[in-house]
């Protein structure tokens, strides 16, 4: 699915509630570089120590929202 998606778009978006680092982005980054080069836009939480709270905050927090998800790929 992945080289499939990357062939129509040339563009693809990962996004994660977790660290960049190791994820899901990287796992798609994998793939894109042996099998199909794409430009790859990971969102994600930086390499930095995890707090807890509500998962609405923790998402406003670290800019994963919807709102911050829009303001980076619509604009």
């Amino acid at each position: 699915m992945i080289i499939k998606c990357s062939k129509e778009t040339k563009r693809l978006i990962s996004i994660e509630d977790h660290s960049v680092i190791g994820g899901l982005g990287s796992a798609i980054s994998e793939v894109l570089t042996s099998k199909c080069p794409a430009k790859l836009e990971r969102m994600g939480i930086k390499d930095e120590f995890g707090r807890s709270g509500k998962a609405e905050e923790l998402l406003k927090f670290y800019n994963l929202d919807s709102e911050a998800i829009i303001k980076k790929f619509v604009n």
